[in-house]
C-alpha cells in the first residue's frame, strides 16, 4: 500500500470512528416522555418554571425528550403525585419541601416559623450545604432531588374578621397544608387548624366549611381565593421553597446526557422561577388590594408577639426535626447575617 493509499484508509477509518462516536454520543439521549404534575394553575409562578424546564430539556435534547405538564391539582394532591413518583408511574413533581418531612424528617427545617428575614437568606440556605444535603436524603425514599423552585412566604386570609392582633385569630377553622407543624402552629395561634387537599380549598372556602386558609400572594391570587375571602393579614409566617423531584426508578434509568440534561434545565428553570415569583408576589399583593381585599399589615409589636405565642409549635418542630439540623440552619443563617 503506498503513502496515498495508506492515508486515505487512515482518513476513511478516522471519519468512521468519528461517525461512530457521534452515533454513540446521540444515542444516549432516547425519545422519552417526562410527565410533570404540580397544584398551582397555569400562569402561578410554579407553573412558568415547569415551563421553562419543559423548553430547556426539549431544546437541549434536540426534541428527543418532552415534558408533558399537568398544572392544578389534574393528578391528585402532592401526597399522590409523590406517591406516584415514587412508584415511577409519574416522572416530577414540585411541592411543599416541608410536606417531604414526612418521609426525611430533616426537610421539615423549613417550616420553622419566623426563620427567614427575607427570600436571599431564603436562598442561600436551600442552595447552600444543608439544602442540598437534605435533597441527596430523598435518594433512599425514592425520589432524586433537582433544587428548590419559590413558592415564597405565606400569609393568612380569612372570611370572618380583619386580624390586627394575634387575638383576631382565636376561633377560626383555618384550612392548613397537610403537615404537622402547620396544625401546631396556627392550633398555638388559637385558630382550629383544618388540614386539607390543596383542590378541595376553593370549595370548602365558598361553601363555608373553613374560615380561612394561608399561603403565598401569588397562590391566593391564582387560586382565585380572594373570591371567597374577604380579609388578608400579611403574616409572613413560614417561608416555602418547593422541592423539585425526579422519580428514582425513571432516573436510575436515564443516561449520563440525559440526566445532564433534566439537572442543567432545572438549575436554570430555578432562577428563573424565584425571578418570576419574586415579581409576581409584588403584583398579585397589589392586584387583591385593588380587587377589594381588607389588607392588614401586622405592626412588629404583634409579629413579636405572633412568634412568641409560636414558640411551643417551634420548640416541638425542632425536636422532631431534630435539634443538630435546626441548629446548623441557624448557624448557616448566623454567617450570612454577619
Amino acid at each position: 500500500m503506498n503513502t496515498l493509499t495508506r492515508r486515505a484508509a487512515l482518513a476513511v477509518a478516522a471519519a468512521l470512528a468519528l461517525a461512530g462516536a457521534a452515533t454513540s454520543a446521540g444515542a444516549q439521549v432516547r425519545e422519552r416522555t417526562i410527565k410533570f404534575a404540580y397544584l398551582n394553575q397555569a400562569g402561578h409562578p410554579q407553573d412558568l418554571g415547569a415551563k421553562r424546564f419543559a423548553e430547556l430539556v426539549e431544546k437541549a435534547s434536540g426534541q428527543k425528550m418532552h415534558v408533558k405538564l399537568f398544572p392544578g391539582g389534574v393528578l391528585g394532591g402532592d401526597l399522590q403525585n409523590v406517591s406516584a413518583v415514587q412508584g415511577g408511574t409519574l416522572e416530577m413533581t414540585n411541592l411543599n419541601a416541608g410536606i417531604l418531612s414526612s418521609h426525611v424528617k430533616e426537610l421539615g427545617v423549613f417550616d420553622v416559623p419566623f426563620l427567614f428575614n427575607g427570600p436571599a437568606e431564603a436562598d442561600a440556605l436551600s442552595d447552600g450545604p444543608l439544602g442540598q444535603k437534605l435533597l441527596g436524603m430523598l435518594a433512599d425514599k425514592g425520589m432524586v432531588g433537582l433544587g428548590y423552585f419559590d413558592l415564597g412566604f405565606r400569609n393568612l386570609t380569612n372570611n370572618k374578621r380583619p386580624i390586627n392582633k394575634v387575638e383576631d385569630i382565636a376561633g377560626l377553622k383555618i384550612r392548613v397544608i397537610q403537615s404537622p407543624i402547620y396544625v401546631d402552629l396556627f392550633n398555638a395561634l388559637g385558630a382550629n387548624a383544618t388540614p386539607m387537599p390543596f383542590p378541595e380549598v376553593y370549595s370548602a372556602l365558598e361553601q363555608g366549611a373553613i374560615d380561612g386558609q394561608e399561603n403565598p400572594f401569588t397562590t391566593i391570587k391564582a387560586s382565585r381565593f380572594n373570591e371567597v375571602q374577604k380579609y388578608l393579614t400579611v403574616t409572613r409566617h413560614i417561608y416555602n421553597p418547593m422541592a423539585l423531584l425526579f422519580s428514582k426508578k425513571v432516573w436510575d434509568g436515564y443516561s449520563a446526557e440525559e440526566k445532564k440534561i433534566v439537572t442543567d434545565a432545572a438549575a436554570a428553570a430555578i432562577q428563573y422561577q424565584r425571578q418570576v415569583s419574586r415579581q409576581q408576589a409584588d403584583a398579585a399583593l397589589a392586584e387583591l388590594k385593588k380587587g377589594g381585599m381588607q389588607v392588614t399589615e401586622l405592626s412588629p409589636a404583634e409579629v413579636e408577639k405572633m412568634r412568641a405565642k409560636a414558640k411551643p409549635a417551634i420548640d416541638k418542630l425542632a425536636e422532631k426535626v431534630g435539634p443538630e439540623t435546626v441548629r446548623e440552619a441557624y448557624a448557616e443563617l448566623a454567617k450570612l447575617r454577619k
